[in-house]
C-alpha cells in the first residue's frame, strides 16, 4: 500500500502543513512540529462550495493540532476545490444557483447532488486513509475520527458506517431524508451541531436525523444562529470531544 506523495511543505506557529496527492486526489495534512511518536488521526470534510484550504478548515485543522496534537487531513471533495468540475457539477451548482436567486428551498437539489459526490468520495477517503495509515507516525492501529458539517456530513454519515478504523464522529448542518437508513449502522461517539435559527432546514429534519443515530453515547449542540454561524466555540468542543475518545494516553472523562 503506497503512502501519499507529498508535494509541498511549510511549518508555522508549531505546525507542519503537508500538500499531498493520493492516486488524482489532492488534500492536506497538519500535523505537530514538535510531535514524538504517534498521535491519532482527525479526517475532516469541508462544506459544499468549499475546498481544503477554506479558512473554516485550516483553523479547525490547526486548532486540532495545536491543542489537542492531532494529525489532521482534508481532502477536496469531487468537483471542489483543485478538483476540476464535471458536466453534471455545472448542471447542480446551476441548479443549486436558481433556486437560491428565486428564494426557492435548495434542499432537494443539495440532497441529490450531496449523495451523488458522497458516492464518489467515501472510496476516495477510504484509500487516503489506507495511505495516511501507512506513516509511521500514524500507523496503521492508531485512532481515527472524522469531524464534517454540511456537505462534510453527507459525505461522512456513509463514510463512517462504512469504516470500522473511525471511532468517534462530529456530524451537523445536513438534511435527514439520505442519511437516515445508513445513520442507523452507526454506533461510534456521535457529537451533532445544528443551527436553532437555520434558514436551510428545520430544527424538526436536525432531531430527526440527531435521533437515527445507533450510538449510545451522542450528544446535540443547539446554537441561536442561522446555518452560516455555528459559533466558532465548537472548535474548542471539538478538540475535548476527539481528546476524549482518541487519546489513549489519557484517563477516561
Amino acid at each position: 500500500m503506497p503512502s501519499p506523495r507529498f508535494t509541498a511543505e511549510s511549518t508555522s506557529n508549531g505546525v507542519i502543513e503537508r500538500d499531498f496527492v493520493v492516486g488524482e486526489v489532492p488534500g492536506v495534512l497538519w500535523s505537530p512540529a514538535s510531535g514524538t511518536g504517534r498521535a491519532p488521526l482527525v479526517l475532516m470534510g469541508h462544506a459544499g462550495g468549499n475546498h481544503k484550504r477554506h479558512p473554516a478548515m485550516v483553523g479547525g485543522a490547526r486548532r486540532l493540532v495545536t491543542d489537542g496534537g492531532f494529525h489532521v487531513a482534508v481532502l477536496d471533495a469531487p468537483g471542489h476545490g483543485d478538483r476540476p468540475r464535471t458536466a453534471y457539477d455545472e448542471q447542480e451548482v446551476a441548479a443549486l444557483r436558481r433556486a437560491r436567486e428565486a428564494g426557492e428551498p435548495e434542499g432537494p437539489v443539495a440532497r441529490r447532488y450531496s449523495a451523488h459526490l458522497a458516492e464518489l468520495a467515501v472510496p476516495e477517503w477510504r484509500a487516503t486513509l489506507d495511505a495516511l495509515q501507512q506513516l509511521p507516525e500514524i500507523g496503521v492501529d492508531g485512532p481515527v475520527g472524522y469531524f464534517g458539517i454540511s456537505l462534510g456530513t453527507a459525505i461522512g454519515v456513509p463514510l463512517v458506517a462504512a469504516e470500522p478504523r473511525i471511532t468517534a464522529a462530529i456530524f451537523g448542518l445536513f438534511w435527514p431524508e439520505t442519511l437516515v437508513a445508513t445513520a442507523r449502522r452507526i454506533t461510534v461517539p456521535i457529537e451533532f451541531d445544528m443551527q436553532w435559527d437555520d434558514e436551510d432546514m428545520t430544527r424538526e429534519a436536525a432531531f430527526e436525523l440527531f435521533g437515527a443515530f445507533a450510538s449510545t453515547e451522542k450528544t446535540l449542540h443547539a446554537n441561536a444562529g442561522r446555518h452560516h454561524e455555528v459559533p466558532r466555540f465548537e472548535a474548542d468542543s471539538a478538540v475535548r470531544f476527539f481528546l476524549r475518545h482518541l487519546d489513549t494516553t489519557r484517563p477516561p472523562g
